[in-house]
């Protein structure tokens, strides 16, 4: 039996982003540091006790579940782990978020299990500069990536692009193009102020969602669509290209916290209740307390929406939330 999860200010939370792990194999220069330290496997859910999470959050109300890191596809066992949360009864939808740098060989194996929808992130089409920008990417393995995704069956894939004035802006309709092309859809994102960064200053880099719509309204007319991923993109259609819808996510200059729908869980068993505070519980330790006892982890999930904020407060000159973006959950 599922029921209806509603925070304090009356949203109705349908959607789980749940990280799989914290590591990854890409350093993006937004994202994480060159040197990290990640958490001891020993702190990590087991894929066991993330299907359990699962099935507890379905029980508790939500219908859309996204898995991300890190990396999820750099997590042994990731396929048979889909295809288990996708059984779930009552679960609507099971998605993925994406470097893409193994996509390749798993886009069948995660067809297979199951899954609905693809995010693949996607900075730059120029090859050095993607380096740049991962500091250890491929752009060849994770356009092979996308295009096997293709070809095995996934019709729901989007890119998802932090646009770094100075640095990638420029390619904006460039990727609009390649979306076109393959018929994606694209969301282009605001960089969050996530975690202490030292490779570039976030204020002097910050790239506004006004700014990139300008950009391609240039050379595409774009429609104002009503279409909506139960995602925060707010999206726009591509005149004569009715196959790509372009989103923009932007924390900073749109605030879309009356609409959240999302809560989060980390890779060591956090739900935080919002990207921009670090209001959490420890469900990992309500889980090991008892673990036959799911209706205890679903009556704590339901508690925990006492403790989601009414918004989020980013600015680009402060960082008041050090965790990186890799350790929140995508």
């Amino acid at each position: 039996m599922t029921s209806t999860l509603t925070d304090t200010f009356g949203r109705h939370i349908n959607y789980l982003r749940m990280s799989v792990t914290d590591r990854c194999d890409f350093r993006c220069v937004y994202c994480m540091s060159e040197e990290m330290t990640f958490l001891p496997r020993s702190s990590i859910l087991t894929l066991k006790e993330i299907h359990n999470l699962a099935i507890a959050f379905v029980r508790a109300g939500v219908r859309k579940i996204r898995l991300t890191g890190g990396e999820p596809l750099i997590r042994p066992g990731i396929a048979a782990l889909c295809e288990s949360i996708k059984a779930i009864p009552g679960l609507e939808e099971l998605c993925m978020t994406t470097n893409g740098s193994r996509l390749e060989s798993l886009a069948e194996p995660l067809f297979s299990a199951g899954v609905d929808r693809l995010n693949v992130s996607l900075d730059s089409l120029d090859p050095s500069l993607f380096k740049s920008l991962t500091r250890t990417g491929n752009l060849t393995s994770v356009i092979k990536g996308i295009d096997t995704a293709r070809a095995v069956g996934f019709k729901k894939i989007k890119l998802n692009c932090v646009m770094l004035k100075g640095r990638n802006d420029h390619e904006v309709n460039d990727i609009v193009a390649f979306a076109i092309d393959r018929q994606l859809d694209v969301s282009f994102i605001e960089e969050m102020p996530l975690g202490v960064i030292t490779e570039h200053g976030r204020e002097q880099t910050f790239c506004s969602s006004a700014y990139l719509r300008e950009r391609i309204s240039q050379r595409y007319t774009l429609l104002a669509s009503s279409y909506t991923s139960s995602g925060p993109s707010r999206y726009w259609e591509v005149a004569h290209a009715p196959t790509t819808r372009i989103g923009f996510i932007s924390p900073h200059s749109h605030n879309f916290c009356d609409t959240c729908n999302r809560i989060r869980l980390t890779a060591e068993g956090r739900l935080l209740l919002c990207l921009g505070h670090e209001n959490s519980i420890d469900l990992k330790a309500i889980l090991r307390s008892d673990p036959t006892n799911t209706d205890l982890v679903t009556h704590s999930i339901h508690d925990a929406m006492k403790l989601k904020p009414r918004q989020h407060h980013f600015s680009n000159d402060s960082v008041e939330i050090v965790r990186f973006m890799n350790s929140t959950g995508g």
